[in-house]
C-alpha cells in the first residue's frame, strides 16, 4: 500500500495545480499561481509517488497571524486523513515561521473536517466586496 508523503513549498507547476483543481471544484478556473506562492507564508503539497493529490496554502499578515486557505485533496483521495494531514503539516510550519494565530474561513459543510483538524468557533466578521 501507497502512503502519501508531505512536501514544505515544493517546485510545483501551474499545470499541477490547474488540474488537481480542475478534478476537486466544479468551478475552477485556469490560474496563474505563482504569485499566491511567492507571498504565501507556506504551502504544503501531498503526493502520492510524483503525483500531486493534495494542496493548501497559508497566507500571513506578516506577523503572527496565519490564514489556510484552498485546502484541497483530489476526489480519488479524500476520506484517507489526507485534508488532516495537509491542515497538520501547515500548522506546524506556520508555527515555526512564528505564527501565533491560525484562522480559517469555511462552509458548514466543513465543519466537521475544521474541527477534527483542531480548530474550535469564534466570532468573525465576513464583508463581500465583490
Amino acid at each position: 500500500m501507497r502512503r502519501e508523503t508531505y512536501r514544505l513549498n515544493p517546485p510545483v507547476t501551474n499545470d499541477d495545480l490547474n488540474a488537481l483543481f480542475a478534478d476537486s471544484w466544479e468551478h475552477h478556473e485556469r490560474t496563474d499561481f505563482s504569485a499566491l506562492l511567492r507571498h504565501s507564508l507556506v504551502y504544503v503539497c501531498a503526493y502520492e509517488g510524483s503525483r500531486l493529490i493534495g494542496f493548501v496554502n497559508v497566507a500571513w499578515d506578516g506577523g503572527i497571524h496565519a490564514f489556510v486557505l484552498d485546502t484541497t485533496v483530489h476526489p480519488d483521495f479524500r476520506r484517507r486523513g489526507i485534508g488532516q494531514g495537509l491542515v497538520r503539516h501547515a500548522a506546524e510550519a506556520a508555527r515555526e515561521r512564528g505564527s501565533e494565530w491560525l484562522h480559517v474561513d469555511y462552509e458548514p459543510h466543513l465543519d466537521t473536517f475544521y474541527k477534527s483538524c483542531g480548530f474550535q468557533h469564534t466570532l468573525a466578521g465576513l464583508m463581500r466586496l465583490q
